[in-house]
C-alpha cells in the first residue's frame, strides 16, 4: 500500500539531557552519563555482552587499534589494493568464522566466483565462444556452430580455441579479467563512476551466457550457496531477473520453470546441508524499462509470488540510479499491487547516488512511500533527515553494501561512508556484498571486515557485529516462525563461535 504524503511527516523529538552548564570545569560524572548514553545509541549499544563476549571484545579492540595504526590501513584505500592486506588481518580471519546469518542482497548473476565459471563451466562440452567489437566476450552452449548475431560475427567452440593457444593459464587468467572488475591500477583504470558503471555492466553481459544455459544454472546455484556456507551464511535473499534460460538445442525456459529450479535446488541443498536455513528471490526489472513493461513485469511478479509464496519475496528495480529512471516515474506500475487489492512487497535500490538534489536523489523518499520493506544500499539516506526518521520509526533496514559503494566509486576512503552516521544512531541496518563475483570477494566477510573496522571504527564493538548479524535474520523476509527458528540456530553457532575463539587466544 502506498503511504501519503501525511502519513510521511513524523515529529522527531530528540532526547533532552540535564547538562549543567558551568563556567568552570565540567562535572566528570556528567560527561562519562554523556559518553555512555550516545555509546548506547550507537549500533550494538544495546547489547548485553556476557563474560566471555567482554574477553573477545578486548582482544578485538586491541587489534583494531593495531590495525588503525599500520601504515597502509585497508578501508583507507581502495578494495583491490586493500585485499591482500585484509587477508592477513587476524580481525578478518576471526569475521570468517563468524556467524553472520544472512545475505539479503546478492545478485544472482555475481554470486559464484568467476574462477569457477572459467575453469569448471568454460570447460564444458559445446561451450562458444565470441569476442565483440568493444573487446568483450560472449558464451554460449550449443550443439551446432551458433549463427552471427549483432554483437558476434563469429562464434568459436572454445575446446578448440585452448588447443591452438600455447598458454592455456593466461587465456583463462583474461576470460576471469573479463567477468570481473579487478585491476591492479583501480584509480586509472576507472577514472569515473561512468566508466566503472560501463565495465561493470559489460561484466554482467558476458557471463550471461555461461549461467543461464539451464545445467549450468542448476550447478552455480548449488556452488554459490556452498560458498555463503563456507564463510558461515545460514540464508539468502537474491536479487533476479529471471533470465530466459536455454537448453542445449536452443529450446528457452520461462521464468516459472526457472523459479522452479530455484526451488528444486535450495531443497536439495537445504536437505544435504541442515544448518542452513533456505534462500528466496527478489524478483528484478531494470530501470531503464518503459512504464508499460514494468507494469507488465509488477502484474507477472504479483501472479509468481502467488505460485510460489515460498520462493519468492517481492519486486525490485536494478540497474544505475544515476543513469536511470526514478522510481516515481514507474509510479503508476508501482501502484498497481495496492490498486489491486494484492500485497506485493518492495526491496527497492534507493539512494545508491551522490547526487544530491536531483531526481534520482529522491527515490529514498519515493521507495519510503510505496512502502518499501529494506532499503538496498541507502547510501545518500544521511543526507535525507525525513526519509531517515521515516525509515527508523518503521523499522525499514538499509541493505549497506561498503565495498560496492567504493569499487562505484561513491567513496574512496570508507571512514567517509555515509553509514558511518547511520551506525552512530543505531539506525535498522544489514550487511551484504551486492556483486561478489564481480568485486574479487565471496559471502559476507570482506564487506563486515570494511563495516567494522573502517565505517565503524573503534566505538564499533563486539555487541555491534552481533547485532548486525542478528539484524540479517530479523530484518529478513522469513515468515515469524522460520525467523524464530533461524535465530536459535544463529546462537547456537555464535555461542560455539565465543567458545572456539577464546580457546584460540
Amino acid at each position: 500500500m502506498v503511504i501519503s504524503i501525511c502519513q510521511a511527516v513524523v515529529t522527531y523529538v530528540p532526547l533532552l539531557w540535564m547538562v549543567r552548564v558551568t563556567d568552570g570545569m565540567p562535572d566528570p560524572a556528567q560527561r562519562d552519563l554523556l559518553m555512555r548514553q550516545e555509546a548506547s545509541r550507537q549500533t550494538g549499544g544495546q547489547v548485553t555482552l556476557t563474560v566471555a563476549e567482554q574477553k573477545l571484545d578486548a582482544y578485538l579492540h586491541q587489534l583494531k587499534e593495531q590495525e588503525m595504526s599500520a601504515a597502509q590501513f585497508p578501508p583507507a584505500i581502495h578494495f583491490f589494493k586493500a585485499k591482500p592486506l585484509i587477508q592477513k588481518s587476524p580481525i578478518f580471519k576471526l569475521l570468517q568464522k563468524m556467524p553472520k546469518g544472512a545475505a539479503l542482497h546478492i545478485h544472482t548473476s555475481s554470486l559464484v566466483g568467476v574462477e569457477w565459471l572459467v575453469k569448471n563451466v568454460t570447460y564444458r562440452p559445446h561451450c562458444y565462444i565470441c569476442f565483440t567489437w568493444d573487446n568483450s566476450v560472449r558464451f554460449l552452449f550449443s550443439e551446432r556452430q551458433p549463427f552471427p548475431r549483432w554483437d558476434c560475427f563469429y562464434w568459436r567452440l572454445l575446446e578448440t580455441l585452448r588447443a591452438q593457444i600455447g598458454d592455456p593459464t593466461g587465456f583463462d587468467n583474461s576470460l576471469m579479467q573479463q567477468l570481473t572488475l579487478f585491476t591492479e591500477d583501480p584509480d586509472v583504470e576507472y577514472p569515473s563512476q561512468e566508466v566503472v558503471w560501463e565495465r561493470f555492466e559489460k561484466a554482467f553481459i558476458a557471463a550471461a551466457g555461461l549461467i543461464t544455459h539451464a545445467p549450468v544454472l542448476r550447478d552455480y546455484f548449488y556452488k554459490g550457496l556452498e560458498e555463503l556456507l563456507h564463510d558461515n551464511i545460514m540464508y539468502l535473499e537474491f536479487r533476479s531477473g529471471l533470465s530466459r534460460t536455454y537448453e542445449l538445442d536452443g529450446t528457452i525456459h520461462d521464468k516459472v520453470w526457472t523459479l522452479k529450479t530455484f526451488q528444486e535446488v535450495t531443497r536439495k541443498f537445504t536437505a544435504d546441508h541442515l544448518d542452513f536455513l533456505g534462500a528466496r528471490v527478489i524478483i528484478s526489472v531494470h530501470r531503464a524499462l518503459s512504464v508499460s513493461e514494468v507494469k507488465a513485469a509488477v502484474k507477472e511478479a504479483i501472479q509468481l509470488q502467488k505460485d510460489f509464496p515460498d520462493v519468492v519475496a517481492g519486486f525490485d528495480m536494478v540497474g544505475r540510479e544515476d543513469s536511470g529512471r526514478s522510481l516515481w516515474y514507474f509510479r503508476e506500475a508501482l501502484s498497481m499491487p495496492a490498486e489491486l487489492g494484492v500485497t506485493l512487497p518492495y526491496f527497492f535500490h534507493a539512494g545508491e547516488t551522490d547526487d544530491d538534489g536531483t531526481n534520482v536523489d529522491q527515490n529514498i523518499l519515493d521507495a519510503l512511500l510505496f512502502n518499501t520493506t529494506r532499503i538496498g544500499h541507502g547510501y545518500a539516506l544521511a543526507h535525507h533527515p525525513l526519509a531517515k526518521e521515516l525509515s527508523r520509526k518503521r523499522n525499514v533496514a538499509v541493505e549497506l553494501c561498503p565495498i560496492s559503494n567504493q569499487v562505484l566509486k561513491l567513496v574512496s576512503d570508507l571512514r567517509n561512508h555515509p553509514a558511518a552516521v547511520l551506525m552512530s544512531e543505531g539506525h535498522p541496518m544489514v550487511i551484504s556484498s551486492d556483486d561478489p563475483s564481480l568485486f574479487g570477494t565471496t559471502g559476507l566477510s570482506y564487506d563486515f571486515y570494511q563495516t567494522f573496522v573502517g565505517i565503524g571504527g573503534l566505538k564499533a564493538n563486539l555487541g555491534t557485529l552481533k547485532e548486525l548479524a542478528l539484524n540479517s535474520i530479523r530484518y529478513s523476509s522469513l515468515q515469524a516462525h522460520l525467523k524464530d527458528t533461524g535465530l536459535v540456530m544463529w546462537q547456537k553457532k555464535w555461542d560455539a563461535f565465543i567458545f572456539s575463539s577464546l580457546n584460540h587466544l
